[in-house]
């Protein structure tokens, strides 16, 4: 099941406690639905307390930034600057076979509603 946001889209949250936040979108989780926007819905943990070989503390108290649900967060416009939806538009391109020969194929492109141009 494909998602409308990917990874490296820049994205505004429209629901939960972090609302009105822009963000780029450092993870996706196609699977769960699920993306990881920096610096929205940071939690924090608790890790044990270790040393690595070098000397080095690790662990502590870490701050994180935790999955949101996909359906919180919508496309930025490139152009606008404002939230959008998108569409999937059929391009024809010419692609190539394994052995060289061309063939007239179709490519998906993801287009903003909003202002009718590719994102």
């Amino acid at each position: 099941m494909g998602m409308h946001v990917k990874k490296g889209d820049t994205v505004v949250v429209i629901a939960g406690k972090d609302r009105g936040v822009k963000g780029k979108i450092i993870a996706a989780y196609p699977t769960r639905q699920r993306v990881i926007v920096e610096g929205v819905n940071r939690i924090t943990k608790h890790t044990k307390v270790g040393q690595t070989n070098r000397g080095a503390q690790t662990g502590g108290i870490v701050t994180q930034e935790s999955p949101i649900h996909v359906s919180n967060v919508m496309l930025i416009d490139p152009d606008g600057d404002k939230p959008t939806r998108t569409r999937t538009r059929r391009d024809s391109v010419e692609k190539q076979r394994s052995d060289g020969t061309p063939y007239d194929g179709t490519r998906g492109v993801r287009v903003s509603k909003r202002t009718g141009k590719e994102v």
